[in-house]
């Protein structure tokens, strides 16, 4: 047995905010997992605090199922993004003690490499077409072999996935929510012109992205994933809103461009029938938000059996503690397909240091036993949590529209 002894909650903001779960046990090994939910921090960090800690003390770290059913069917309100967040952490910290008990990179207890690296996807944005394109020329150069792209909407102000940093892209921007404006119409209009001139600039060898971010009707994403179909687009990323699950077969009956979704479902039960249904191509739910590794593994289980690929999200929002678990992961499941990769500050790289490394478009979690990845508590300290919103989207005429 290796009894848990002691779990903290740290949180800190160098560069934004992050909930990190630190689990102790009585041989002195500890492990780390991620709880960051963007923009309801707190929420998760209460929740373990107060609901999930005083039910850890005591129990036996290595029995990574047990826990996990432990807190997922004996809180009886199951589900939802906090409560599933929480799992994770617990889930994450324990695979990490796991692996650091047994000298081995997680990866290798679920199962070992089914490949030799995870190919990520970079972020190209900008203003305009033009420096979007330079952007992912930028990318190429680093060697990355899949290119999301994003630009600014003529007419608009601001646009989704359009940052001013040319790497960095935080959306959770504010003490309290900024509102942007949404033009669906402008917006169809801008986005086949920037994958045509990016097929003519970046030529045929590099995956091209784009997020749609639940902004359109099915009618409507049918008609612009029609569009962009002579571009061969690797996937569009959440075309509609997923609550209803049905709505997706409407785009399947108007075009061949590969669907992906799920960054923001928090359960299996959340994809089930689209996977079942073979209603998409990707699946984007991680490791914080869908239950730790554990249950993400289960996702993929089913995803593979209708031959849908992972993709999972992997924006700054994750901490490095998720990045690497996210890449455990990611190197053992058959059906890996991406891995998006934003890069974090240099001043969250130092309060979380890594042994994950990027080369020529793919990275690897490294061979450190356990994750990987470690939290530097004296430096964490030194950057107070600071309230930070998501923004909320309005149409043109003050209509409230998803962002």
């Amino acid at each position: 047995m290796l009894r848990i002894t002691n779990a903290r909650v740290i949180v800190t903001c160098p560069g934004r905010n992050f909930v990190t779960l630190k689990i102790e046990t009585d041989a002195g090994v500890y492990g780390i997992g991620d709880a960051t939910l963007n923009g309801r921090e707190l929420a998760v960090a209460s929740y373990l605090e107060d609901h999930v800690i005083p039910c850890l003390i005591g129990k036996d770290a290595h029995r990574i199922e047990d826990i996990w059913q432990y807190l997922y069917r004996g809180a009886y309100w199951r589900r939802g993004p906090v409560t599933m967040t929480a799992i994770a952490a617990v889930d994450t910290a324990l695979w990490d003690i796991k692996g650091k008990a047994a000298g081995l990179p997680v990866y290798q207890l679920l199962g070992g490499a089914a490949r030799e690296g995870v190919m990520v996807y970079g972020h190209a944005n900008g203003e305009t077409i033009e420096a979007t394109i330079e952007a992912a020329l930028d990318y190429k150069e680093q060697g990355y072999k899949a290119i999301r792209l994003q630009s600014g909407v003529p007419g608009l102000a601001s646009t989704y996935g359009v940052s001013k940093d040319k790497y960095f892209y935080e959306p959770a921007d504010a003490a309290l929510p900024t509102e942007n404006v949404w033009s669906t119409e402008k917006y169809m209009r801008s986005v086949p012109p920037l994958f045509a001139k990016a097929r003519d600039a970046l030529g045929w060898d590099v995956h091209l992205l784009h997020d749609a971010h639940h902004r359109l009707t099915p009618i409507e994403a049918g008609r612009l994933g029609r569009d962009l179909e002579p571009y061969r687009p690797f996937w569009l990323e959440d075309p509609t809103p997923a609550e209803n699950q049905d709505s997706f077969r409407l785009i399947r009956q108007h075009t061949t461009t590969p669907i992906a979704v799920g960054e923001i479902f928090s359960s299996i039960h959340d994809c089930r029938s689209l996977i079942e249904n073979q209603l998409i191509d990707y699946i984007r739910a991680t490791v914080v938000h869908a239950g730790g590794i554990t249950h993400l593994r289960r996702i993929a289980a089913l995803a593979d059996l209708y031959q849908v690929r992972t993709g999972c999200h992997g924006a700054t929002d994750l901490s490095p503690v998720c990045m690497a678990a996210a890449l455990h992961f990611g190197l053992s499941v058959p059906n890996f397909g991406v891995q998006e990769y934003m890069r974090h500050a240099a001043e969250t790289d130092a309060v979380f240091p890594h042994a994950y490394r990027f080369e020529r478009g793919m990275m690897h979690p490294g061979d450190a036993p356990g994750l990987g990845v470690d939290i530097d508590e004296a430096l964490a300290a030194r950057y107070e949590y600071k309230r930070a919103y998501l923004p909320v989207n309005r149409l043109e005429d003050g209509t409230l529209f998803n962002w």
